[in-house]
């Protein structure tokens, strides 16, 4: 039986792309899930990635000076969402660099002092679109891999949309609302799955 406070307990979910193009298709894929996330009740925090960006993890830098202020305030963000919604670009098969990069730093401890990590326990949905005609599922496999190894669970559904120069219409929507939906439904399952935790 579902308690008051998972009832009306907030669900909050950090979504951010993997690519730093302003007009990238994957934000705008992002903020169509984003949508379904917060059609479901859950708060949604959108991370630019370009306001977070770090050097290339170097494990002399982080023993030198510690975690970047850019990392730190992404993990911030991180640390108070219990879900991640992630549209991911697919770069030569594989993700971007971008996010490779920012995930490696917000796997390190905070410090010494304060080793919890923020990834860990999260649950995650994942997303791609592309121009080419398999939507950038290929680097989906990557991402997947990735976030499993540092205690990412990422749920069973996942959306990779084919044909991104021709799918969308004005803003963040899509032409067809067929698929649009598919998209929203990443954003939706995704907060399912945490109230299912929640109850559990």
């Amino acid at each position: 039986m579902v308690n008051d406070y998972t009832s009306y307990m907030t669900i909050r979910i950090a979504a951010f792309a993997g690519s730093l193009r302003k007009g990238s298709f994957n934000r705008r894929l992002l903020a169509c899930a984003a949508r379904g996330a917060e059609e479901a009740g859950a708060e949604v925090d959108v991370i630019d990635l370009r306001d977070h960006l770090a050097p290339l993890y170097d494990g002399d830098h982080e023993s030198e000076h510690g975690l970047p202020p850019e990392v730190i305030s992404f993990r911030e963000r991180v640390a108070a969402a219990q879900g991640l919604l992630i549209a991911s670009p697919e770069y030569n098969h594989s993700l971007s660099a971008a996010l490779k990069n920012i995930i490696d730093w917000a796997s390190r401890p905070q410090s010494s002092e304060d080793p919890r990590p923020c990834l860990p326990g999260k649950v995650a949905a994942l997303l791609s679109t592309s121009p080419g005609h398999l939507g950038g599922i290929r680097g989906l496999s990557h991402l997947r891999a990735v976030l499993h190894n540092v205690g990412v669970l990422v749920i069973n559904e996942q959306f990779a949309m084919p044909s991104a120069g021709a799918a969308f219409g004005e803003g963040d929507s899509l032409q067809d609302p067929k698929t649009e939906q598919q998209v929203m439904e990443i954003g939706r399952a995704l907060v399912r799955e945490l109230r299912l935790r929640a109850e559990g």
